[in-house]
């Protein structure tokens, strides 16, 4: 890759300036308000009408077909954003496009791509990854003569995606010591750091890849792109398995260094987001910014500009990225107890837990042998899990990082029914608030097991869970039922389980 390279990518971008806009406007570039003095700037490719920025590039590559190509018609492959970016396109230039989807699109993206392009458009759904789409949308290109629009690998791709950049140098705001740049097939990070390095030439340009996503690194290491044996789809806009030819060259060139961020990082970079510009990103819309909080003490006194590439996010993919967001910030932990299997203990276990610790998760069961293994997630500032975990040394208790384990990841809780005697299962609800559960279970539990426990945050203002006890005597039982459903309690609800759902567990 020579210098005369770069120079025509960025000749290519002055000229992409004046078709994109045909399409759509420039997007803002916004600064995150973290009540700190740090400069963090976020340029919001979100807000495009696409909800991303792949608009760009296909508009500018489908701007240049001549009378001819449009006529024919294009065709693409695509998980999502690029295929969005192509319908847009097509609608706005009177072509039409058939597009590729493997059949694991999340049917939000389906809708979305024919919303966007109504009859413009036609989506196929081909194979269960992008590579076997991607296939099958080449050899259609191949038997009808249409044009392939790639959404990375392509001169024309790559310098309307730099078009963003030209937009965060007019911005106003001044010069940036460091830009992270999340990559997938490095169009938008090729494009991208050409600009800022011509604009801002001491800028340090980062480029970010998913752990399991690090294709571009590997490219550059061997000097042309290589096939990744495992890929990662959680951060779906940036899941690819090879990198492009083109844009490797000019990543080898333009990147810095690289570095990679874990779901969970990702993760606590969309609660960021959310918290300070009340934007929910798509996982790989939030990538820069993970690194930049990977890497926050060390960039210190730097003006740092992030690329929220995108906003098109599986509703379902909430619960996951809130559950695993206190991991990615190192706030929250999940810890595997070992204590005494009879009444009381799991009680007193609870009370050495300061009042500013929260408990978000609660995974157990009685199973056979002398001990009972709970699972009890805590959110806390890093600094007071120390101060916690330091204290339960102190005090002798045994414990484990059970964070990541597949049985704690998948809420998996061992629990043996055939020893239960005098069992009740109950519905609680309590406010959320630290301390109430364990209010809860001092009033009422002295005399009970407790054999099941079945709790997760939802982010309510009131906990659920459901909890199981057995008892040494019928005496014992019933005066704790009369206890609890005599409204006495911390609890503002609480219901037995049915007669026939207990017949299923027990």
């Amino acid at each position: 890759m020579s210098d005369a390279d770069l120079d025509l990518l960025f000749d290519e971008t002055l000229k992409a300036r004046r078709r994109v806009y045909e399409a759509a406007s420039a997007t803002p570039l916004e600064k995150l308000e973290l009540g700190t003095d740090e400069e963090v700037y976020v340029k919001r490719e979100d807000t495009s009408p696409i909800h991303a920025y792949k608009w760009r590039g296909a508009y500018n590559r489908m701007r240049q077909l001549s009378p001819e190509e449009l006529e024919l018609g294009v065709v693409c492959a695509s998980a999502g954003n690029h295929a969005q970016g192509v319908a847009l396109a097509a609608k706005k230039l009177g072509t039409t496009a058939t597009i590729y989807m493997p059949c694991s699109t999340p049917i939000m993206k389906q809708k979305a791509v024919k919303s966007i392009g109504a009859e413009a458009v036609n989506v196929i759904l081909e194979g269960d990854a992008y590579d076997d789409a991607s296939a099958a949308a080449r050899a259609f290109a191949n038997s009808t003569g249409q044009v392939f629009i790639h959404p990375y690998d392509d001169l024309q791709v790559i310098a309307g995606q730099g078009t963003m950049a030209d937009e965060i140098v007019m911005a106003g705001v001044g010069g940036f010591d460091i830009v992270y740049l999340q990559i997938g097939g490095g169009g938008m990070a090729a494009g991208v750091a050409c600009w800022l390095k011509r604009y801002y030439p001491e800028i340090e340009v980062v480029g970010v890849e998913g752990v399991d996503q690090a294709s571009m690194a590997a490219a550059v290491a061997q000097g042309q792109p290589v096939t990744l044996d495992y890929l990662d789809v959680f951060c779906d806009g940036t899941a690819v398995k090879k990198a492009g030819a083109i844009t490797s060259k000019f990543c080898a060139k333009l990147i810095d260094r690289f570095v990679t961020v874990t779901n969970p990082e990702v993760c606590a970079a969309v609660q960021t987001l959310w918290e300070s510009l009340r934007a929910i990103p798509e996982p790989a819309g939030a990538m820069g910014l993970a690194a930049w909080m990977k890497e926050r003490e060390s960039c210190r006194g730097k003006r740092v500009l992030t690329i929220m590439c995108g906003g098109n996010m599986d509703f379902g993919q909430l619960s996951w990225i809130v559950r695993h967001a206190g991991i990615g910030s190192a706030r929250r932990k999940f810890y595997r107890f070992s204590i005494p299997e009879k009444p009381g203990s799991l009680l007193a276990l609870l009370q050495h837990f300061p009042e500013k610790v929260g408990i978000v998760e609660f995974q157990h069961g009685v199973i056979k042998g002398d001990g009972a293994r709970p699972v009890i997630g805590i959110d806390a500032m890093p600094q007071q899990l120390e101060v916690f975990e330091r204290t339960l040394t102190d005090l002798g208790i045994r414990f484990e990082d059970a964070t990541g384990q597949e049985d704690v990841e998948f809420r998996i809780i061992h629990y043996d029914a055939s020893l239960l005697v005098r069992p009740i299962f109950i519905r609680i609800e309590f406010p959320e608030r630290p301390g109430a559960l364990k209010d809860f279970l001092e009033m009422n539990c002295q005399e009970a097991s407790i054999v099941y426990f079945n709790y997760n945050y939802t982010g309510e203002r009131v906990g659920r869970a459901l909890i199981g006890f057995d008892f040494g005597s019928d005496e014992t039982r019933e005066s704790f039922r009369n206890a609890v459903f005599a409204n006495t309690t911390v609890l503002r609800y609480a219901k037995e389980l049915s007669a026939e759902a207990l017949a299923r567990i027990v």
